[in-house]
């Protein structure tokens, strides 16, 4: 009755329902509401509930009677309401929720256009007067009015969850959380020449991410604090460890390096990383994570990829457990984005993995199965795809910097996570949660938020990887594999093309040419077969540029060393004589010495010159580090006129190894000058014996004509004639018979 006077009034002033209905639908984004806080974020009996935010009018004009307050929505009903509550946006009405109203506002006089104001409301749970266990709708509203609306209604609205579970379940989710400790790749396979082999990075900017406040540094600090399963990328731990060390570090023109001065940050989070995890549970990723979905698209058919794979994966394990001195799982695979198809799988498992992590939006449930079911799902060749569950995996994508989509996402996920006890509370589930695998700071802190919430086990309780992948698979659920047409597109743009595996082999067996040669090929197999590793990351989805200039500079730089072992360049040679010695040099400017080298001198006219006794001759070559060795060959000239050679090395098992060098013989005919000289020289030696003996016969016949004096009675001398025969006592000649072979020049050639 007391009302009656005033309807007429009332419908004066207020609009229809249906004006009132399109001003709710229109209206309520005149003021930005932000729910910056909200805590506790899964409140139970006793608590209360603090919500903080701000109010920021983007109308043109003043709002009058302002007043925020908080709006309690009925229960959800199941995952899917959830979502399309989230997706909803302003406020409508009968679907948003009762005000609490009485004394839990905050009130307003005015608001001007432009203007933030900061909001805080604290209300005891008791008086929200919530009932049975689950997941309600909570809303922050600004009802308000405006010169040209001047009746109370919502100009603002934000909406959020509220879990509620007032005692804890009598049957709780088992809930696995990867927390990954992935980076993009820093190391280059460039190192220093002394014996410590003094690491180069690309930038600095992984001493920026161990730093406190840093990517890395969050994910460690904040994750040590939380039941979670370490799914590590060897290749970080190998960086880091390196960084603990001197290093250098390229510049931008990537023609020199600096000094690297991450020495200090690096020490500290290895350190903490290895006392955090020792008696954790530790999933180490193939060496630099690479990408198995690349490589099962684009990669299996280059002839070695699969195998570069499986050196990976145990390369990886072998890391963390130098490193971090704990013995990791290495059979698991996980694909990006958990994405899966039959070609994946098959790739994935060539590598030794065991189970396979994917994702319920590849491995999708049909309608028919009213609840989640357990992560695990045998698919077939004793292979388990681990399904981790998709809303909450990707609940802290996004830009999670600013304090309102951070609280959002928090209580989103919280309700999700319910949600899934109270779908079946009697079932107890075996749930995997797979975030982003390089998270950032903000949504490491918002993951951390989420999970400290679920440390206190009302609905939840924690569990590792290896425990879920074993869990009783759910005989309901799907275990049907996606096709290859229904991988996403929006993935497989991203991937490395096949000319990325094809460059990647192509350096590979540059590699496995240039180790054979050297005396300490770890020095080289080591840098550059990790290099190889991190071509084929992961981490350079959407940086194809960047992954191409990696690349590159692996194999430009291998070559350059694979260069320093040479021949030196040899000029023309003449011989003027039928046989001579070749030098031909080979210039080693490695700190390591060479062998297991041949160096192969080959004439392309043998019928006029011959190396050895045919067409080409071989000889082993051994030089020690930042030397030259000279190998010499004995060549034979059949006839005159220029001969083309060739100077090439060889490894042992026959390939060529650099380039071959080119150079002529000239040979030439002995001429008539030098044959007159020659008979001359032989003239005068017959002549000089021939006077010689005549002379000595002329002497022995004047001693015979003397006769002898006082000779002994009844002897008789007797004066040789001269004809008489030569006495024994005569010398022999003191040349030879002139010999009938070519006199050997032994000429040698220094070219």
């Amino acid at each position: 009755m007391l009302q009656l006077p005033a309807a007429p009034t009332a419908h004066a002033a207020a609009p229809s329902a249906e004006a009132s209905a399109a001003a709710d639908a229109t209206g309520s984004n005149t003021v930005d509401v932000s729910l910056n806080k909200l805590t506790p974020t899964a409140p139970s009996d006793g608590d209360t509930l603090t919500v903080s935010g701000t109010v920021t009018n983007e109308g043109k004009q003043s709002v009058t009677g302002a007043e925020v307050g908080l709006r309690l929505g009925p229960v959800l009903n199941g995952r899917s309401q959830i979502d399309s509550a989230a997706k909803r946006t302003g406020y409508q009405q009968g679907a948003d929720g009762t005000e609490v109203g009485g004394k839990y506002v905050k009130k307003f006089s005015k608001l001007a256009p432009g203007i933030r104001q900061d909001f805080s409301i604290s209300v005891p749970v008791k008086a929200l007067d919530l009932g049975a266990d689950g997941v309600y709708q909570l809303g922050v509203s600004l009802t308000g009015r405006t010169s040209a609306q001047p009746w109370s209604q919502v100009l603002g609205f934000e909406r959020t969850f509220l879990p509620w579970q007032s005692d804890a379940a009598d049957t709780k989710t088992k809930t696995t959380y990867l927390w990954p400790l992935i980076s993009t790749a820093h190391l280059t396979a460039e190192t220093g020449s002394d014996e410590q082999q003094t690491p180069v990075f690309t930038d600095d900017d992984l001493a920026k991410e161990l730093a406190p406040g840093g990517r890395l540094e969050q994910m460690l600090s904040l994750g040590r604090q939380l039941d979670v399963t370490w799914v590590i990328d060897p290749d970080l731990l190998a960086s880091v460890d390196a960084m603990t060390r001197n290093y250098r570090v390229q510049t931008a023109d990537g023609k020199s390096t600096t000094a690297g001065k991450g020495q200090a940050v690096a020490k500290e989070w290895l350190n903490k990383l290895e006392q955090t995890v020792k008696d954790e549970k530790v999933v180490a990723l193939p060496f630099a994570d690479p990408d198995l979905a690349s490589l099962a698209h684009n990669g299996k058919t280059v002839t070695g990829s699969l195998g570069q794979l499986k050196d990976a994966t145990d390369v990886g394990a072998e890391a963390v457990e130098v490193i971090l001195h704990v013995k990791p799982q290495s059979d698991f695979a996980w694909p990006v984005d958990g994405a899966l198809d039959p070609s994946i799988v098959d790739v994935s498992t060539s590598a030794g993995a065991h189970s396979v992590i994917t994702r319920s939006d590849s491995l999708r449930e049909g309608d028919a199965l009213p609840y989640t079911p357990n992560a695990a799902r045998p698919i077939g060749g004793g292979t388990t795809a681990v399904v981790a569950d998709a809303r909450l995996s990707t609940a802290f994508q996004g830009d999670m910097t600013g304090a309102e989509n951070s609280t959002l996402a928090v209580q989103q996920f919280l309700a999700q996570s319910l949600m899934v006890t109270l779908q079946d509370p009697d079932n107890q589930r075996n749930i995997v949660v797979a975030p982003q695998r390089m998270p950032s700071a903000s949504q490491a802190q918002a993951m951390a938020k989420a999970l400290t919430a679920l440390s206190d086990e009302r609905w939840s309780e924690p569990q590792d990887l290896s425990a879920a992948a074993k869990a009783k698979p759910d005989p309901s659920a799907t275990t049907q594999v996606p096709s290859a047409g229904s991988y996403p597109a929006s993935l497989r743009k991203q991937e490395l093309p096949k000319s990325a595996f094809k460059s990647i082999q192509n350096t590979q067996n540059k590699l496995n040419r240039f180790q054979t040669i050297l005396s300490e090929p770890d020095r080289v197999i080591t840098p550059f077969g990790r290099a190889i590793d991190r071509e084929m990351s992961t981490s350079w989805r959407g940086r194809s540029a960047e992954a191409a200039t990696f690349r590159q500079g692996v194999e430009n730089y291998l070559t350059t060393l694979i260069e320093q072992v040479a021949l030196i360049k040899k000029s023309d040679a003449k011989l003027s004589g039928r046989s001579a010695t070749i030098p031909v040099t080979v210039q080693n400017n490695l700190v390591q010495g060479v062998d297991h080298m041949v160096l192969r001198l080959t004439s392309e006219n043998p019928t006029r010159l011959k190396i050895g006794d045919k067409a080409y001759y071989e000889q082993p070559v051994k030089v020690a580090g930042g030397h030259a060795q000279s190998v010499k060959f004995t060549t034979t000239a059949n006839a005159n006129g220029p001969v083309p050679v060739y100077a090439q090395l060889y490894t042992e098992d026959g390939q060529p190894y650099g380039e071959a060098v080119r150079f002529d013989v000239n040979v030439t005919e002995i001429t008539l000058t030098v044959m007159l000289v020659i008979a001359g020289g032989v003239l005068l030696l017959v002549l000089a014996g021939f006077r010689m003996y005549t002379q000595r016969k002329r002497a022995a016949r004047q001693q015979a004509e003397e006769g002898p004096e006082d000779g002994p009675e009844g002897e008789s001398g007797t004066e040789p004639g001269e004809d008489d025969p030569e006495q024994p006592s005569d010398p022999s000649p003191d040349t030879a018979p002139e010999s009938t072979d070519p006199s050997d020049t032994g000429e040698r050639v220094d070219r």
